[in-house]
């Protein structure tokens, strides 16, 4: 033993600090308890028998999925604390490769999209992890997580073990998967399993693309336990050996669960997505799950021995242009709002189902003698136990006062501010236009312009993807989209210029064509049965340095009819610390807001989505910036509610 004498007080309080931090790291990166003991980790999660093991103990898992790019960085402690307060043990989150590669090589994983902090945040409060890493991932996103880019190869094969697709799959997982590695359980992290792809067996199309993503992650240092998920008659064709089959439901069915055990007997069964709500499209209703029905389901659940997942716990928002589309029966278009009318709402609100969930998993954990254990990338945790944490305190809402749109910008005048225009002979999809690092366009809004000498019949047959605002000299004519593909252009002497302004809507985000979701002009305009040529392209993806650069404009003082389409300017006081509050539009058409520069979404006047969500970090205490961009016709007024609005509500059929 060493005994150290040190008689200044000063010396003696540096020292004490000093070792108080060297304790703090050895707890901290060598996984030590508090009791001063190194834990050793053998066995992580194991699905070698009727119930899942960890460290050779029964453990059921109680999961629940939070999206970390669904929700403010800022309100992620939130979200998980009232995770762990509703009795669940385990946080799954999809990893959004489009979103964290939005070029080729160039990658994201800061502020919002740190993935890594998450996780870690996740073992801090005492979560074990499942991670879902794609590539492809579906969650109503666009082209279901794939990055747009990888469409500018004509002969595409998502999916599949096509070289240009496992060539990009190789780069991304380069990036992601080392960082991944070290937070696996067997090394003293909270990732106790990882998940393969997803439901690819309503997919199929290569039965060696499930083995190259399979060797793809184990290659990396994926060692802990594999999943694959997908509905009960995909499971065959979804699987692969090595890695344990989970159920997607929304009712427990017995034959689904029987022919599970038939597939794979004498393993553990897991519901790796019970479906707590659904999603929702534009033109249709706000689709609901009662209370009743969900907890009936969990329960009956927990009553078999089975683990479960909750898709979703939290549904948070798909900010800015995140959403996908839905391709059957027709084409829909997934709405901002991802509330998934899950037990927390979109604003982390405690809802009905959260209270009898809570008091469902409170009674299931007193009785339960399962092995839940402890995250250990950190010391500071308390073991789970047979009584819920508190509940966190909810966070305000506010209805700020009014803000009156009072300067306008038409979309003619923000054009020098584009990228582009490129000149091309025939039209460009968008995501074969020239620009980001010839990476295309992902998101957002394409205008195409040309010279028209006659009027006519305009056809565009099925080559606007999803839908087009049609001006002749810059005045609106018609609309063409899925069901309207003819327009009259009238007759007029001289030259004039025909402009179409294509919006995607949203790549749907799963489906057997999805090799085939460019979008903008992906074929001729015809006019009088001639295809048009000589177009002049202006990009309109709105991203943040866009809308910065919107601020040097010559804005107008709003006149007394504006013309359309044109962005919208106007201010929001919030004094103090900034409250959640909900954006609400009666008597707009249809465009996107945008606060601070900070993209919140799309509304619609055909609902049934009526308030977009505002988180209180969003804002400034003081002046905020508001731009809308509007397509079609505006009120000049923003509400602001402390309530959301999500429209008519329908039950989950």
């Amino acid at each position: 033993m060493v005994v150290l004498r040190i008689r200044n007080s000063h010396k003696r309080k540096c020292v004490f600090v000093c070792l108080c931090v060297a304790v703090f790291f050895t707890y901290r990166y060598l996984g030590l308890p508090r009791g001063g003991q190194r834990t050793i980790r053998k066995f992580g999660l194991s699905a070698n028998s009727t119930q899942f093991t960890l460290e050779m103990q029964s453990f059921r898992i109680l999961g629940g999925s939070i999206h970390y790019f669904r929700v403010p960085r800022a309100y992620w402690r939130d979200r998980l604390m009232k995770m762990k307060a509703c009795g669940l043990n385990t946080l799954t989150t999809f990893v959004p490769w489009n979103l964290h590669q939005p070029q080729r090589g160039v990658f994201d994983f800061r502020t919002q999209l740190d993935l890594e902090a998450y996780i870690r945040l996740a073992a801090e409060l005492g979560l074990w992890v499942i991670l879902r890493p794609g590539p492809y991932i579906s969650s109503e996103l666009d082209l279901g997580g794939l990055p747009s880019w990888l469409l500018q190869d004509g002969s595409m094969r998502l999916r599949t073990t096509y070289p240009g697709f496992t060539e990009a799959v190789n780069m991304y997982f380069d990036k992601l998967i080392p960082n991944m590695v070290p937070l696996q359980y067997k090394k003293g992290g909270p990732i106790i399993a990882v998940q393969l792809e997803n439901e690819y067996g309503s997919f199929a199309k290569d039965e060696d693309y499930m083995h190259f993503i399979k060797e793809a992650l184990q290659s990396r240092g994926i060692s802990e336990l594999l999943l694959t998920s997908d509905s009960h008659n995909t499971l065959k064709s979804g699987g692969v050996d090595g890695a344990l089959r989970t159920l997607k439901l929304q009712k427990v069915n017995q034959r689904d669960i029987q022919d599970l055990n038939v597939i794979q007997p004498n393993r553990p069964t897991m519901v790796m997505d019970y479906r707590t709500g659904w999603y929702d499209v534009w033109g249709n209703l706000h689709h609901v799950l009662p209370p009743e029905d969900m907890v009936s389901t969990v329960r009956e659940i927990l009553r078999r021995g089975m683990s479960v997942n909750l898709y979703m716990f939290h549904g948070g928002s798909s900010f800015g242009f995140m959403s996908g589309g839905l391709a059957e029966p027709s084409y829909k278009a997934f709405v901002s709002s991802y509330d998934y009318d899950a037990p927390l709402s979109e604003a982390g609100d405690y809802t009905q189902k959260y209270y009898l969930l809570r008091d469902l998993l409170s009674q299931f954990n007193s009785k339960s003698n399962i092995y839940s254990g402890v995250p250990c990338i950190t010391p500071f945790l308390i073991s789970e136990g047979t009584i819920s944490p508190e509940m966190p305190v909810l966070q305000l809402k506010e209805a700020y006062e009014p803000a009156i749109t009072y300067q306008h910008l038409s979309l003619w005048d923000a054009l020098s501010f584009t990228e582009g225009p490129f000149k091309s002979v025939k039209p460009v999809n968008m995501e074969n236009v020239p620009m980001n690092n010839r990476n295309g366009q992902s998101y957002g809004y394409t205008l195409y312009e040309t010279t028209i000498t006659s009027g006519g019949i305009l056809k565009s047959g099925d080559n606007v993807k999803d839908r087009a605002l049609v001006f002749v000299n810059r005045s609106y004519i018609g609309l063409f989209m899925y069901q309207h593909t003819e327009l009259a252009v009238p007759d007029a002497k001289g030259q004039r210029t025909l402009s179409l302004l294509v919006e995607n809507c949203g790549r749907v985000h799963r489906g057997r064509d999805l090799d085939k979701q460019r979008k903008g002009l992906v074929g001729d305009i015809l006019l009088n049965n001639i295809p048009l040529q000589d177009f002049m392209i202006y990009i309109l993806e709105m991203k943040p340095s866009f809308i910065d650069s919107l601020y040097q404009a010559s804005w107008k003082t709003l006149p007394e009819t504006p013309s359309f389409p044109s962005f919208f300017m106007g201010q929001l006081f919030a004094y103090g610390y900034p409250s959640d509050t909900f954006v609400k539009l009666p008597g707009w058409e249809k465009g996107v807001v945008f606060i601070n520069g900070i993209h919140l979404g799309c509304y619609w006047s055909i609902g049934p989505q009526q308030t977009l969500y505002l988180p209180g970090p969003f804002l400034n205490s003081g002046i905020n910036q508001i731009i809308v961009f509007e397509e079609q016709e505006s009120d000049y007024k923003v509400i602001f509610e402390d309530t959301p609005d999500l429209g008519m509500a329908a039950d989950v059929q």
